[in-house]
């Protein structure tokens, strides 16, 4: 049975690494059932990749593997409108569609672009950690997650009032398998701009369809508040600065349709803020259950940090997987696969593959090469890969060098999704 592979309450109690090594040794690609969750009905079904190899080779042909027949999530929109709608989006299309948009976004995230933003992304993790470090214990989620939220509103100009909705939009797609997170909203309408203000006032009263079924929060309907937010935003468009790219101006002048410019603001709103508010206390976290590692890095982590940080990333991916589409029939892993099956590739297990990686189960810092796969591979490489790691030096380097003696201070709490790797707490404490 591969059914748990599929089931987000699996991923509620740990990444299953022991069951991929299992299908990887038997069976490196093989039929997954999708059965009912919840509310959310049963799918058709999905050919799971687990070995490096197979899933590079998925990750780097589009024309057979395509991420905009049915899009990147395993489940199906509901509706043809939804799917035209997805799309539109970068994540969601083939070269040289892709191609076009990727090049309109890729200046914003250059090294030498980073490079600008990296000593004011040092200042704002120090002052993260300077709030709770008298206190001498904090949730390390919530410390955490404003780095990337605070980054991404400064990229696209959003008021520092607004930045709340950026981390209550992204709970609303990444969390709606997790009853915790699927209708939160933390946002104070009071504090917000009159922008967001307006925009909040378009947020689904509910997150449920009228005959009862769920509302797709990766529809327009899912998230109206914010492409309201999106819309306004364009109006008139937040200048560059010496430290902020001007991304929203840049996206309006290459001539963007209105469903990419929304689609646009969704991957950097959304999907650039969830990778990395799981990843970090992800990364601490694998930090604290190896002692030994912990220590190491501690010794010297300017030399060391990014090495280590590279090893984080492959021990504890941020994203569990993305589907593709097979547009015509294929061989893969000894298994024939149809045109139109789904084929969903575990970024999880590829990084735990023994033929690519020593001792994969290891953590060690000093690792290297490390061909890892978190960020993806191929065409759809993540842009913002520099900029994810940039943070993560950050953050762990103020946690090094600034709370002596870190350790948990009660269980962390993990999210409940097939998609993000997360936690939803990590009390910790230190000296």
């Amino acid at each position: 049975m591969t059914v748990e592979i599929f089931h987000p309450e699996t991923y509620a109690h740990a990444v299953p690494y022991e069951r991929f090594a299992e299908l990887r040794r038997a069976t490196p690609v093989c039929w997954v059932e999708e059965p009912a969750v919840g509310a959310w009905p049963a799918g058709s079904g999905y050919w799971g990749v687990f070995a490096h190899a197979d899933v590079k080779r998925v990750l780097r042909d589009p024309q057979t593997f395509s991420s905009h027949l049915g899009g990147t999530q395993i489940r199906d929109p509901e509706t043809a409108d939804d799917l035209g709608f997805v799309r539109a989006m970068m994540l969601n299309q083939d070269p040289p569609a892709q191609s076009r948009l990727r090049r309109i976004v890729a200046a914003a995230f250059t090294p030498r672009a980073i490079r600008r933003l990296e000593e004011t992304i040092a200042e704002r993790a120090r002052m993260l950690v300077d709030a709770v470090l008298p206190a001498g214990r904090a949730d390390f989620v919530e410390v955490a997650a404003d780095l990337p939220v605070w980054t991404l509103a400064r990229i696209m100009g959003v008021p520092d009032e607004d930045r709340r909705l950026l981390y209550d939009w992204a709970n609303r797609v990444i969390g709606y398998q997790d009853t915790d997170y699927a209708g939160l909203g933390t946002a104070d309408a009071a504090a917000l701009s009159p922008l967001g203000r307006a925009a909040l006032a378009e947020r689904p009263a509910t997150m449920t369809r009228p005959d009862g079924r769920p509302l797709n929060p990766r529809s327009r309907a899912g998230l109206a508040d914010m492409y309201a937010y999106a819309h306004g935003l364009a109006a008139e468009p937040p200048a560059a600065t010496p430290d902020t790219p001007g991304i929203v101006g840049r996206l309006l002048a290459e001539g963007l349709t209105d469903a990419e410019f929304e689609n646009m603001f969704f991957l950097f709103a959304v999907a650039g803020n969830e990778t990395l508010r799981n990843g970090i206390p992800g990364a601490l976290l694998t930090l604290l259950q190896h002692p030994d590692q912990l220590d190491h890095l501690r010794r010297d982590p300017e030399a060391r940090l990014d090495t280590a940080v590279d090893e984080l990333l492959r021990h504890w991916p941020p994203v569990i997987q993305f589907r593709r589409t097979a547009t015509c029939d294929v061989t893969l892993g000894g298994r024939e696969i149809r045109a139109g099956d789904k084929v969903v590739v575990y970024h999880a297990s590829a990084n735990r593959d023994e033929t690519v990686f020593p001792d994969p189960d290891r953590l060690d810092l000093t690792r290297t090469p490390n061909d890892h796969v978190t960020f993806g591979f191929g065409p759809h490489y993540c842009l913002g890969a520099h900029l994810a790691k940039t943070q993560m030096r950050a953050m762990l380097g103020q946690v090094l060098t600034r709370m002596p003696h870190i350790r948990p201070d009660g269980d962390p709490v993990r999210l409940t999704s097939n998609f993000q790797n997360g936690l939803k707490h990590l009390p910790v404490r230190w000296d």
